[in-house]
């Protein structure tokens, strides 16, 4: 069984990973940000888009193979995103402004659907839904030398898809307002938020 945080980057994944791994008593899993593509792919997005997600794509399926392995064991796992908002964001985005060639493309989804359809689900999905000002000032806080070149237009354009995406999701889901519920800096946010997250994924 696992719980996936998503959202657009900058919105608080890893961080509320770590609350609620810590809350529930579960195993945190948090996005590799040690991607060998990653930082050529922010210095040339054109040149790098298809390794980049087909390297998160094989990452992706093996996290959760891993994790479906120890179904039987009761072990609880937090995701931190999913390979569903790779393809249905991520790899989407870069096609439509032109960064993904059409061939790649649909060589990319033709892997991605096989993978997704026979993977293990999340239990629940939390979507950390933030604006675009929002977003760039958690990422100007961090600091990581490769997302200081995203700027707020290929932001906009991922939490279109975003929204998108999690309204058509058919999964048990819940959207979590980031620029409202201020869960890093704010207790009473944060407690409130974890535990809508274990009403309903029924730990009380």
């Amino acid at each position: 069984m696992y719980i996936a945080i998503t959202g657009n980057i900058g919105s608080g994944k890893s961080y509320l990973t770590e609350l609620l791994s810590r809350r529930l008593g579960w195993e945190a899993q948090y996005e590799e940000s040690e991607n060998p593509y990653i930082g050529d792919f922010y210095d040339n997005m054109k040149r790098w888009a298809f390794n980049l997600q087909v390297y998160f794509l094989g990452k992706r399926q093996r996290q959760i193979d891993g994790i479906a392995a120890r179904s039987d064991t009761d072990s609880h796992v937090v995701v931190d995103r999913t390979i569903y908002e790779d393809a249905q964001v991520f790899a989407t985005h870069l096609h439509h402004v032109g960064l993904l060639a059409s061939r790649d493309y649909t060589t990319y989804m033709q892997l991605y659907e096989f993978t997704a359809a026979n993977l293990l689900r999340p239990a629940l999905l939390v979507y950390l839904r933030a604006s675009v000002p929002t977003l760039i000032s958690q990422i100007q806080r961090r600091g990581r030398v490769y997302e200081a070149s995203i700027d707020g237009a290929y932001l906009e354009g991922l939490n279109r898809l975003y929204e998108a995406w999690v309204e058509a999701y058919d999964g048990p889901k819940l959207v979590v307002d980031v620029d409202r519920e201020d869960f890093v800096t704010d207790p009473a946010a944060r407690e409130a938020i974890l535990a809508r997250i274990e009403q309903q994924i029924g730990t009380r």
